[in-house]
């Protein structure tokens, strides 16, 4: 490889970018301009310069694809789940890339009737998704969405599965999901705004009809705000949610009624969240109501449905996240989180039973699975752990009886879970607090600090990055990687005051969380600076910018996808997707308090002229979530400003967005690209 090949360097045209009495110069504005051939030209040659830096592994990147596609079992198919007398199945065939989903009629050994095969479905794009599938009550029809595009502007399509005929009913940019009323001809949808992408209109379409004549039931004209429509497991009422960062409301209809007029459950108001679902006469619901931080369970008749009707049927646990529950005929099922890990609480009706589910693990994570039947004693849950692949498990509610209806099976022939082992150690962040990180690793690692490491972590919007195997991340720990989860603030892996206490104006205490378990991981020897990898995406890429900005020195390789960088420009621009709904989340920066706060961190305003780790940034051109102008500016200003001769590479998908590749194994192309990367930096190509 020629060491004279230079990197991209983006031309500088500077933009002024004033509020609060406060001027920004951004120079790489002009990116954010798509049409713009100038643009596309830079961003192909970001692509070729990483395609020709990282060339020496292109092959290695060849094995590690092979190896990791080697692990899963091409022809699979799901555990099958039986709705309305019919057994739904999702599986896949060797050699092809997409699900085919199929059912049969009452029994499993019935004629299998396949409803879409998504590899023919495919074939003429470069991006695929089925998004959704609703079946009608008489299970006649279903209601399909798809997505060629990646943005998550989805079209919903009908299909008569007894002709198999694709009606001409076509309803454009929706979020994909669909809601039959029971007189099985009128479908309840959710419509997306054509520019910010935001959830905003509930429509009502009656079959056979021109979708242009679609009747408008609902509109969420706070831009704080998206909607959402559903139909209860009860199969009762049509529920429409609306809900920001902080506050919720839902509307209801019976499903026989669906020309009539939705009645609101409980009126919004600031700072109350809640959900709802129905039973017999009453409607439970989870609810942060009265200062319950960690949320509790309650219940109201549904002929009265205000707040001041709810009355508790699980009280607020200071220690006790409730996440969910699972309602059936004789039991309800509780989701909780104690101390970081998750609980089944089984309930009978009659308060005859109450007991947890006995899980043994260290560190694991289960969740309540698909259980649609609402006359079922059967639980289905699902179960693994860092070292334990992932199980769907069958508990029979009367006999007290588990059965595993599957296990993922890892292929290849070495893998052996005794030969890896997982724990939970405690770092201490600055101020005192006590951050878990989950770990595993292969078995007789020494802790001489000279182990290879990638940290991980998300830390935003309250969601809880659980411990739960990976087939893929087995290539790393055969390698002598260790794998590290930090459960940082902003996430919601303590209790709900983990997330307040990582978000808003204590955002920071998310990257000096991640920095603190840095510091504790090197300090007992599981690694030092010069193996210490750290890998985030989306808010994570935020989270990635921070600490190199921070502490760069903890680093040796970044790994940064889809990067939400540049906060304050993002923020301040209500006319990209999400921005309006997130100020719960980061603060609106059209006030100066929240300006100042979020421009002291934002990773693209704070590059400095110093020494960065080797980075690797992979976006999508297509991104709906975090715009691919923002790493492509991000690693245009760390071009121009760092002093160091490590390496820096863009990589962007043209025909994907946010979750990157369609297809089962395309997307484990990047995954080998960015395993190449620090593997590579570890002098491991092999």
């Amino acid at each position: 490889m020629k060491s004279d090949i230079k990197a991209p360097r983006a031309k500088k045209i500077p933009k002024s970018l004033q509020i609060h009495n406060d001027t920004r110069i951004d120079n790489y504005y002009w990116l954010n301009d798509k049409e713009n051939p100038e643009v596309i030209d830079y961003l192909n040659a970001e692509n070729a310069y990483t395609k020709h830096v990282m060339q020496h592994t292109e092959e290695f990147q060849k094995n590690l694809f092979e190896e990791m596609k080697g692990r899963i079992k091409e022809d699979d198919t799901s555990v099958p789940y039986k709705q309305n007398g019919y057994w739904y199945l999702t599986r896949f065939e060797k050699g092809n890339d997409y699900p085919i989903y199929s059912r049969k009629k009452e029994s499993l050994d019935a004629v299998e009737e396949i409803l879409f095969d998504c590899n023919k479905m495919a074939k003429d794009f470069a991006y695929f998704n089925l998004g959704s599938i609703a079946i009608s009550p008489d299970n006649k029809l279903a209601a399909f969405s798809t997505d060629t595009v990646s943005r998550r502007q989805y079209t919903i399509q009908i299909k008569n599965l007894e002709t198999g005929e694709i009606y001409s009913d076509k309803v454009l940019n929706t979020t994909g999901s669909v809601t039959w009323a029971n007189n099985n001809k009128t479908l309840f949808y959710a419509m997306k705004d054509e520019v910010t992408l935001r959830s905003h209109k509930i429509l009502k379409h009656k079959l056979h009809t021109d979708t242009t004549e679609d009747i408008e039931v609902y509109h969420e004209t706070d831009e704080t705000f998206n909607t959402f429509v559903y139909k209860s497991k009860s199969k009762k009422y049509i529920i429409i949610g609306c809900s920001s960062t902080l506050s919720s409301e839902y509307r209801i209809l019976n499903a026989n009624t669906p020309n009539g007029e939705f009645k609101i459950f409980q009126k919004r108001i600031p700072d109350l969240e809640y959900s709802i679902a129905h039973y017999n006469d009453s409607f439970y619901i989870i609810s942060n109501a009265n200062k319950a931080t960690n949320f509790k369970l309650l219940k109201t008749k549904e002929t009265s449905t205000e707040k001041e009707n709810w009355i508790d049927v699980i009280p607020h646990r200071k220690d006790v996240l409730l996440e969910d529950i699972e309602i059936f005929k004789d039991y309800l099922v509780v989701n909780e989180r104690e101390n970081g890990l998750n609980r089944l609480r089984i309930i009978k009706w009659d308060k005859t039973e109450d007991y947890y589910l006995p899980f043994n693990s260290e560190t694991y994570t289960t969740f309540i699975g698909n259980n649609p039947d609402f006359n079922s004693c059967i639980l289905r849950y699902g179960y693994s752990s860092l070292t334990s692949p992932n199980a769907v498990i069958d508990y029979n509610l009367q006999t007290k009886q588990s059965e595993i209806k599957k296990e993922q099976v890892v292929l290849g022939g070495k893998f052996n879970k005794a030969n890896y082992q997982s724990k939970r150690i405690w770092a201490t962040a600055r101020d005192g607090v006590k951050i878990p990180i989950s770990l595993v690793y292969k078995k007789g690692i020494s802790l001489n600090g000279k182990n290879p490491l990638l940290q991980y972590a998300y830390g935003s919007y309250g969601s809880t990055i659980d411990p739960s195997f990976s087939t893929i991340r087995l290539s790393l720990l055969d390698r002598g990687f260790v794998y590290a989860i930090a459960h940082i603030r902003g996430g919601e892996y303590l209790g709900r005051d983990w997330y307040e206490n990582g978000k808003l104006l204590t955002k920071k205490n998310t990257f000096t969380d991640f920095i603190d378990c840095s510091k504790y991981l090197i300090e007992k020897k599981y690694t030092s600076p010069q193996h210490l990898y750290a890998y985030g995406g989306s808010a994570g890429g935020l989270l990635m910018g921070a600490i190199i900005n921070i502490n760069p020195e903890l680093y040796h390789g970044i790994l940064a996808a889809v990067p939400f960088v540049d906060v304050v420009t993002t923020m301040l621009d209500d006319t990209i997707p999400l921005t309006t709904g997130e100020y719960d989340e980061w603060g609106n920066p059209n006030k100066e308090e929240y300006y100042n706060y979020i421009k002291s961190y934002s990773p693209y305003d704070n590059v400095e002229s110093k020494a960065y780790p080797n980075m690797l940034v992979t976006t999508g051109l297509h991104d709906s979530q975090v715009q691919y102008w923002e790493p492509a500016k991000w690693v245009a200003k760390l071009r121009e400003l760092k002093t160091d001769n490590n390496k820096l590479l863009l990589y962007i998908d043209m025909d994907s967005g946010h979750g990157g590749a369609s297809g089962r194994f395309e997307s484990l192309k990047e995954v080998a690209l960015e395993y190449a990367f620090i593997l590579d930096l570890e002098g491991i190509i092999a």
